[in-house]
């Protein structure tokens, strides 16, 4: 049954239990470039952050008090949406199985899988014999782990070559320093080796040698370590360090298992490193030194070297390969031959490895792709494309655990079309479905609509917005419309299914997915126009799609909503400062708002990889000034702001808690309208939110019951 927009359960927003809490000004005055400005709340960062988040406890009393005041007055704020919450939690539960598991991944004698208990947050880490009874055997139970701790995540949970032993990496904090142990699957017992203050990355190069990165003071990992099972780990040798704090470390191994990649990189230029697993105790040997703008990564497949890069001009990347016999030896980019060259507009995201066919992800005007092609001399085949009908959807590359295998696993989904999960034999190029995600409270897909538009921005650039709402709400300029941005790092958002936001489209909304410029979306200079000096097309696109929804007719130009999240929740700051009277309601989850500060803070964890993304203000007067002239937190003015809730994590190492801590108190004291305006702080987590799968339910539904009560206000 559809829902109606305007329900009984939708409370005014004029019944305040407490008044909005006021933080002290302190005003620190900064010069920098000819520039003096002044940052009234820096004393909400804390002089001992990196202290506090291994232990919240630390955090000095007056900023803890501010914090917790906040979080009273939100909670009073959303007093009267406490029935709704509940209504919309149950919705999502009610689409959830809760007794889920993954399509078992077969690896030489086992299968693997995850499952969920009834009513669990965390996954179980399971097995089974592959051609045995059927008998289950659970090699970690991560809500057995999770009691005790009021966060808990399981990064990894991998087995050895052998199969004899697992590695396990987990967070009880939400600052993301992980806890890596090991444990013996023949009598189900625990080394004593605990590794600790990683960043969660370990890899097994044999079954008692593992390589795994470290976090440094700064809470970058930036150095890799070998340990042996059974020995301390304070003997633990260091297999490779990166000098530069802008670079940051981490670990793979090849589909063949024959190599250990140890990959540098930051934003824009990469750097690979292979140790052979036959020799987990030699040098790496690297494949091309760093080139800044050039980015690769490698893998392998019988004599030859792999490499996915944008070298030599490559925009899009292409494909190409060298001798293994040439490690060692520095050769040079450009005698790297074709295995697929460039074609501009057809973006070559990633790639898997098989011993007899090779498989590409790539982006086609702006949908994704699957080409599988077969080994052939010199290189591989004209291959082939497996194909989608529908307009909008999304695709992931899941590979194979088995290199000697000719199945491809991929996982689809769209709007409309809840997640499968395929099986595709290579050779016969045929598709069996393994697993369709169940809905048990029931979906019917024709019920609902999902395309895409193309929007003109402010220079001409057509962007893509992804739709989706249900066939009978009326398109006619009457609707809610919540518009979801991100636009950075080039990363692209899927227009996959979602259980939360149903919620909402069942209850008139349309639900709307900008593809701004800074994802990947139309290729890679998609990604290179919203970056740096091009940042502003981000924000301009985002603008330019509202309002090219509004004159679609697909919004209400006072019911138009918008949320975004981490630098999404920057794209959210900006437009709210340049065009708050475009938006009814808007929601920031763990924004990044205090942009200028953060990056003039060489100190914090990722501000040195960060400026081959925003600029470095430090050394460059141009950057400074155009970070200055957007960031969210400085540009706060006297004006009429959107109904807002903004999300923080106090023990996030990614955004800072004081971010968005400084950004509403600015507004509080800055704003001159008398909408809703709400901080909410976890102090037991970190830039993921809560953890649990219930727990992020019940956080998704405090977030849509903003939305559904402002329009009631």
């Amino acid at each position: 049954m559809r829902l109606a927009v305007f329900g009984s359960e939708l409370m005014s927003m004029s019944n305040q239990a407490l008044p909005p809490p006021q933080a002290d000004p302190r005003p620190v005055q900064r010069e920098m470039h000819g520039y003096q400005w002044t940052d009234p709340y820096a004393w909400l960062r804390s002089a001992r952050w990196q202290e506090v988040l291994r232990d919240p406890s630390c955090l000095e009393p007056d900023i803890r008090a501010y914090l917790e005041a906040e979080n009273a007055y939100t909670d009073a704020e959303m007093a009267d949406t406490q029935s709704l919450q509940a209504e919309l939690f149950a919705e999502y539960r009610g689409r959830m199985r809760e007794d889920d598991s993954s399509v078992p991944e077969d690896d030489g004698p086992w299968s693997y899988y995850t499952r969920y208990a009834e009513g669990g947050e965390h996954p179980r880490y399971c097995r089974r014999q592959r051609h045995g009874d059927g008998t289950e055997t659970i090699l970690f139970d991560g809500d057995e782990a999770a009691k005790g701790h009021g966060y808990f995540q399981v990064g990894s949970c991998e087995p050895s070559p052998s199969h004899d032993v697992i590695g396990v990496a987990t967070d009880t904090s939400g600052a993301e320093r992980w806890m890596i142990r090991f444990k013996r699957l023949a009598d189900d017992s625990w080394f004593e080796d605990t590794i600790e203050g990683t960043s969660g990355t370990f890899v097994f190069v044999d079954d008692t040698t593992i390589f795994y990165t470290v976090l440094d003071e700064m809470h970058r990992p930036r150095t890799v370590r070998r340990h042996q099972l059974g020995t301390a780990v304070t003997e633990d040798e260091v297999v490779y360090h990166e000098e530069d704090p802008g670079f940051f470390v981490s670990l793979s191994r090849t589909e063949s298992q024959r190599y250990v990649v140890i990959d540098t990189h930051d934003h824009r230029t990469s750097e690979a490193r292979l140790v052979s697993t036959t020799d987990g105790k030699a040098e790496p040997v690297l494949v091309a030194a760093r080139e800044v703008g050039v980015e690769y990564e490698v893998s392998d497949h019988e004599d030859k070297l792999l490499i996915l890069t944008n070298a030599n001009g490559a925009e899009d990347f292409s494909l190409r390969q060298m001798p293994l016999s040439a490690l060692g030896e520095h050769t040079h980019r450009t005698s790297w031959t074709d295995i697929l060259p460039h074609q501009s507009g057809q973006l070559l995201l990633q790639f898997h490895v098989f011993a007899e066919y090779l498989v590409v992800l790539v982006r086609i005007n702006g949908l994704p792709q699957l080409k599988v092609y077969s080994w052939a001399a010199g290189g591989v085949d004209e291959g082939h494309t497996i194909t989608f009908s529908e307009e909008v959807y999304s695709l992931s590359l899941m590979g194979s655990r088995e290199y000697r295998t000719k199945v491809l696993r991929f996982a689809y989904s769209s709007m409309t079309t809840p997640r499968q999960v395929y099986d595709y034999t290579m050779d016969v190029r045929d598709r069996v479905l393994r697993k369709t995600q169940e809905i048990p409270s029931g979906h019917r897909p024709e019920d609902y609509v999902s395309r895409r538009l193309m929007v003109p921005s402010y220079d001409g650039e057509l962007v893509p917005v992804s739709i989706l709402h249900r066939k009978d709400t009326p398109i006619d300029g009457s609707a809610p419309l919540l518009l979801y941005g991100y636009g950075s790092y080039g990363i692209s958002t899927p227009a996959g299914f979602s259980i939360t936001r149903l919620s909402l489209v069942d209850r008139g909304f349309v639900y709307a997915i900008a593809h701004v410029r800074g994802g990947k979306e139309r290729g890679y200079r998609w990604y290179r126009a919203g970056k740096l000096e091009y940042k502003e097309n981000t924000f301009r696109d985002f603008i330019a799609a509202a309002e090219g929804l509004i004159d679609q007719k697909f919004a209400h130009r006072a019911k138009l909503m918008a949320y975004g999240g981490s630098a999404g929740g920057m794209l959210m700051g900006v437009v709210v400062n340049l065009r708050p009277d475009l938006f009814h309601a808007v929601a920031a989850d763990v924004p990044f708002v205090d942009v200028l500060n953060t990056m003039l803070d060489d100190s914090l964890p990722l501000t040195p990889p960060e400026w081959p993304e925003w600029g470095n203000p430090l050394a460059d007067r141009e950057a400074f000034e155009r970070i200055l002239g957007y960031c969210p937190y400085d540009n706060v003015c006297a004006q009429s702001y959107p109904h807002m809730l903004v999300m923080a994590g106090l023990s996030d190492p990614r955004v800072t808690y004081w971010e968005p801590a400084k950004w509403v108190a600015r507004l509080r004291a800055t704003s001159t309208g008398s909408r809703q305006l709400l901080l909410r702080t976890h102090m037991e987590a970190g830039h993921g939110g809560a953890s649990g799968r219930l727990n992020s339910l019940k956080e998704v539904a405090f977030q849509h019951a903003f939305f559904l009560n402002s329009l009631a206000g």
